[in-house]
């Protein structure tokens, strides 16, 4: 009798929390992969178009998540990762220097230099004061972007021609673009899995919950946070890079407070300290922007009172909902 109960129970339980992971991630990417056959039922081109703008901001919300779910790092330069990764290509571009790789390669040096030296600043303050400087260093890049009158200024810089791929523009035939963003959100995606696994994430997580007790037993918290952020910082200017191929523009308003403000909503809305649930929150905040924008310009009106429900009503975001309602 005692075996049949224990049975039972056996196939009662939940599956584990590692494998739905497994699956949701696993339905996310195959849904991402089969978008552009989906899309050919309807506005091909505008439908893409938007998937395109969902994965390049998953992937920047990602890179965020790295630093704010896991370390307790709020950071509102974020965006300027991004400014940098897609000024990379406009600057490059109207040098006439279009290869794919030399632009890719300068776009993830400059993010990594400059979140070098903003992390070894701001990581030396905590709290409020972390914020108000990575602000600033936001503040100074955007408008140092501004005073460049010769990359557009305030106007921005419109790219004569995407990337090329050993001279040849490869990336804008057929959906090559579509596949070379899908593999990079994937390929993130897996490399911050296996950072948040290894020995330096759970270092950083616990840095996040007492960095006193991690000093205390022979770990630096400076050390790793500054390498989380190095880390985040290369990986938003990638989304840059995808973003100035994708949209085939450039602008300082890539690198603003607001869209820093943005990625923290994507981390938030989607759940914290989950990287699916960063793609998840990208994919609604962006969904719901242009689903919003067709009502009203001011749509913020109707999404601020929508996000405050979810703060108050769904803790941990979507996914922190649905995993109650289970």
């Amino acid at each position: 009798m005692s075996n049949l109960v224990q049975t039972r129970a056996v196939k009662t339980a939940p599956a584990p929390v590692w494998m739905r992971s497994n699956a949701l991630a696993f339905a996310l990417f195959l849904f991402f992969a089969i978008a552009p056959a989906l899309a050919q039922l309807g506005a091909e081109g505008y439908l893409l178009s938007l998937v395109m703008r969902v994965m390049i901001f998953a992937i920047a919300a990602m890179s965020l998540d790295l630093i704010l779910g896991y370390g307790a790092l709020v950071s509102f330069g974020h965006a300027v990762f991004m400014g940098f990764g897609a000024y990379s290509v406009g600057i490059l571009m109207s040098h006439r220097i279009t290869d794919f790789f030399v632009q890719l390669l300068v776009a993830l040096g400059v993010s990594a230099l400059f979140a070098l030296i903003a992390g070894a600043i701001s990581l030396r303050t905590k709290g409020v004061y972390f914020i108000m400087i990575t602000l600033a260093f936001g503040q100074m890049a955007y408008f140092f972007m501004i005073s460049l009158g010769a990359y557009g200024g305030d106007d921005g810089l419109t790219l004569r021609m995407q990337s090329q791929v050993f001279g040849q523009d490869l990336l804008g035939h057929g959906y090559t673009l579509y596949y070379v963003i899908f593999a990079a959100m994937v390929g993130v995606y897996f490399l911050l899995r296996m950072i948040v696994g290894s020995r330096f994430g759970r270092v950083l997580r616990g840095t996040r919950e007492n960095p006193v007790r991690m000093e205390a037993i022979g770990f630096h918290p400076y050390r790793y946070q500054l390498a989380a952020y190095v880390i985040a910082g290369t990986i938003c200017g990638l989304s840059g890079f995808l973003l100035a191929n994708q949209t085939e523009f450039v602008a300082p308003a890539f690198m603003t407070w607001q869209r820093s403000g943005e990625l923290i909503v994507m981390v938030v809305l989607g759940g914290m300290g989950t990287l699916h649930g960063a793609i998840i929150g990208a994919a609604a905040f962006i969904l719901l922007e242009e689903a919003l924008y067709r009502i009203t310009e001011d749509w913020k009106l109707i999404f601020g009172p929508m996000l405050v429900l979810v703060a108050l009503f769904a803790r941990g975001g979507i996914l922190g909902f649905f995993r109650r309602r289970k």
